[in-house]
């Protein structure tokens, strides 16, 4: 499957190279990326960079899509608030590309609520990596440094001294931001995930379309 992809995007990016193509995507937007050097991707890590969204991409997004899908039908109070506001958008843009674009996307509060809301219950992805940097004692045992360490950060998400009725699906919870180091459904720091801000955007997407057009 990988090999496959990276021949398809591999064909595209040549393909690119030798008519100067220019495109308004995440295959050109690699192309033209540079460090602090000033110094290009190669084509190889455009490529790889873009077979890592897709592999590692599509699997979790789809399980996050489908948890959104449930809590919908089980919430019709917070199917009609969504619907609402994406209903709204929509007419707003009469005679003009009924795509939504990053511009639409502050005014998407709701359902921002809900992609978080349906992320914190549903766990993507249950645990988290880490390596013990220093000995730490915890419920009577030693972890030592260098350890790997899993992380469950559903029990995080589902703490009730961090959220009120935490296993009750509440989109208007997000009112207000989670405490610090209490909200890890993508990681966070250096090691969040690579793919967040596209998990989101296409859960966005989905939740538009559904909203509009179900």
């Amino acid at each position: 499957c990988r090999r496959k992809l990276n021949a398809v995007f591999r064909q595209e990016l040549e393909a690119r190279k030798k008519v100067g193509k220019e495109c308004d995507d995440l295959m050109s937007g690699l192309m033209h990326m540079k460090d602090e050097q000033g110094k290009k991707l190669g084509d190889e890590e455009v490529v790889d960079n873009i077979v890592s969204l897709v592999i590692a991409g599509y699997e979790s997004t789809a399980s996050a899509i489908m948890w959104a899908t449930y809590h919908l039908a089980k919430s019709p109070a917070a199917l009609a608030k969504l619907r609402e506001e994406n209903m709204a958008l929509s007419e707003s843009k009469a005679g003009s590309p009924l795509m939504i674009t990053h511009d639409d996307l502050p005014k998407m509060k709701y359902t921002a609520k809900m992609e978080e809301e349906t992320i914190r219950m549903a766990n993507i992805a249950p645990m988290v990596h880490r390596v013990a940097n220093k000995d730490v004692e915890y419920g009577g045992y030693m972890i030592q440094a260098g350890w790997s360490v899993l992380v469950w950060v559903r029990s995080l998400h589902t703490d009730p001294s961090f959220y009120r009725d935490p296993l009750t699906f509440n989109p208007d919870r997000w009112d207000e931001p989670a405490k610090p180091g209490t909200y890890q459904v993508l990681g966070g720091g250096y090691r969040i995930c690579a793919g967040n801000m596209l998990a989101r955007l296409q859960l966005t997407i989905m939740l538009h379309h559904l909203s509009i057009g179900y």
